[in-house]
């Protein structure tokens, strides 16, 4: 892989993960609700998760998935319900929400491994990843190269700037606390926050393979 590759590979990787999706308003939400600490442990997550697809993507297990249509809907399913889970429980923690000010230190009830499970379970159970992965890597791979090389590149580059994109939406919505103390706005962040996920849930259904 050539250096034009490699950058053009990035700024494509940069694009797709810097735009909406599960994990980015997951950061947001633990930004502004549990600290930014909880956000990097969830992004901790959120790129072993990346690596797990990658390496599915690198076995081949990713293009058996995409081939067979009841087993790449049965992966939508699964990933649906656990984001419309997610969205539930932030609609069911606007009844006792409550932010303090933001220069209080957060102290989560929640232990720190749940975030890193919770960021890892956003990740794997989402198929955009895996469509990513199978349609879009073998697009920047030179065959005349070690594949297994270009491929470890390629998915450090992407982990690279996920963790660097969740930690920074992470501490955007640690900012933008200081619009939450009240209340009532921090049950309306909770419950628009939660349609987000089911939302994003319900959309899962509609994702395609690349085959």
């Amino acid at each position: 892989m050539n250096y034009d590759t490699l950058i053009l590979f990035s700024v494509v990787s940069f694009f797709y993960i810097i735009s909406p999706g599960p994990a980015i308003f997951l950061a947001i939400y633990n930004g502004a609700v549990n600290g930014v600490k909880c956000v990097s442990v969830s992004a901790l997550g959120n790129i072993l998760g990346l690596l797990i697809l990658s390496a599915l993507s690198i076995s081949g297990l990713s293009a058996v998935l995409m081939a067979s249509s009841s087993l790449f809907m049965a992966f939508k399913i699964v990933g649906a319900l656990y984001l419309i889970y997610l969205g539930i429980k932030q609609i069911r923690a606007s009844k006792e929400a409550k932010i303090e000010h933001p220069d209080e230190i957060v102290k989560s009830a929640r232990p720190l491994f749940s975030y890193f499970k919770e960021g890892l379970l956003v990740a794997v159970t989402n198929p955009k990843p895996i469509v990513f992965f199978a349609a879009l890597f073998p697009q920047f791979l030179d065959t005349k190269s070690p594949l297994l090389m270009q491929f470890s590149v390629m998915t450090l580059i992407f982990m690279a700037f996920s963790f660097l994109s969740l930690s920074t939406y992470g501490y955007l919505g640690r900012q933008a606390k200081e619009f939450l103390s009240g209340s009532h706005q921090t049950k309306w962040f909770h419950r628009i926050s939660g349609g987000l996920f089911v939302g994003m849930g319900v959309s899962l259904f509609h994702v395609k393979s690349a085959s």
